[in-house]
C-alpha cells in the first residue's frame, strides 16, 4: 500500500550465455529508498524479493544513449578485453546500469560492471 518512486540505478544481472547475449534469466533490481531501508514496506507481490546487496568492488565502464540489450552485451566485451586475462572477476553474471527516465533525450548515463572476486 505504499506507493515508491523510480529510482537509481536500475540494475538488471544478466546471465550471459556462450556467444555473450542475455539469457532468457535476467534480474532487475530497484534500490529501496534510504527512508524505507530500515523497514521496507512488505511486497504484496510474490515475484518481489527484498534482498540486501552487499559491499563489492567492481570493474566498471559507461556509455551513454538509450541502452539496449546488444549495447550492454557489446560493452561488457569491450570490458573484458580491457581487463584482460588478469583480472578476476566473476564470469557468470554481470550488471548492467541505467541512471535516467525514459524521458530524458540527451545525457544519459549507462554501465556495466564486473562483480570483483
Amino acid at each position: 500500500g505504499v506507493g515508491i518512486g523510480m529510482t537509481a540505478p536500475v540494475s538488471i544481472t544478466a546471465f550471459p550465455a556462450e556467444d555473450g547475449s542475455f539469457q532468457q534469466k535476467v534480474k532487475v533490481s530497484l534500490r529501496i529508498p534510504s527512508q524505507f531501508q530500515e523497514s521496507p514496506p512488505c511486497p504484496t507481490d510474490e515475484s518481489i524479493k527484498i534482498e540486501e546487496r552487499q559491499g563489492m568492488t567492481i570493474y566498471s565502464t559507461q556509455f551513454g544513449g538509450y541502452a539496449k540489450e546488444a549495447d550492454y552485451v557489446s560493452y561488457a566485451a569491450k570490458l573484458k578485453a580491457a581487463l584482460g586475462s588478469d583480472a578476476a572477476y566473476r564470469k557468470d553474471f554481470y550488471l548492467c546500469n541505467g541512471y535516467d527516465p525514459p524521458m530524458k533525450p540527451y545525457g544519459r548515463r549507462n554501465e556495466v560492471w564486473f562483480v570483483k572476486e
